[in-house]
């Protein structure tokens, strides 16, 4: 499968802005961005998460139909509402969601806050050449003693061929994991197992590792 082999990046911090009211504020207009407001730190105010991909045309590559594939590297930033109505930056993530290097894999992201304000941070992945499972990742971090820390992770996968589904859940909190398949026309099946005790991951790790 060919891939495609990316200049160095420019400055990722340069386009972002510390501080504005909305995600149009601190993101440049022709950014490529996601975003989500909800309560991340338990004060009561609605605080800002995005993930936006730079439009350098140093990492773009047009096909010969005119679709245009972004190699550059998405940032996940996190800001911090207050009570005049901005948002302020708290951290910015610049190598945790995974940058798409191959024109025949896309990955598509998503984010959510729970109302127990639990970061929800979900990959999806399509390849519309060489593989049989199109899989989707969703890692759960939770902010807590000054850092965001991963307290869970969903992975499905879904065979294009046959339907079957296989989703597996683990909580490093209760250290469980649960593994649900499904097949068309049958029973699911459910299996139980403990995972082994070890610290929680802090944000800032690459998602897909």
């Amino acid at each position: 499968m060919a891939t495609v082999a990316l200049l160095p990046q420019i400055s990722l911090a340069q386009g972002l802005k510390s501080n504005g009211k909305s995600a149009a504020d601190v993101v440049p207009s022709d950014w490529e961005s996601i975003f989500k407001t909800g309560d991340l730190n338990g004060d009561g105010i609605a605080d800002l998460v995005l993930i936006t991909t730079p439009c350098y045309k140093e990492n773009m590559k047009t096909r010969d139909d005119g679709y245009v594939y972004n190699f550059n590297q998405p940032i996940l930033a996190v800001y911090w509402g207050d009570n005049d109505g901005d948002f302020n930056l708290y951290e910015q993530y610049d190598n945790v969601i995974p940058a798409r290097t191959d024109e025949f894999i896309s990955i598509d992201p998503a984010l959510d806050i729970t109302k127990k304000g639990v970061l929800e941070i979900t990959l999806d992945y399509f390849a519309s050449a060489g593989s049989w499972t199109q899989p989707r990742t969703k890692h759960l971090f939770r902010y807590q003693n000054g850092d965001f820390l991963l307290i869970g992770k969903d992975v499905t996968e879904l065979e294009r061929t046959t339907g079957k589904t296989v989703v597996t859940s683990e909580n490093y909190l209760t250290h469980k994991r649960i593994v649900t398949t499904e097949r068309p026309n049958r029973k699911a099946t459910t299996k139980h197992t403990r995972l082994h005790k070890a610290a929680l991951k802090h944000l800032g790790f690459k998602l897909d590792e």
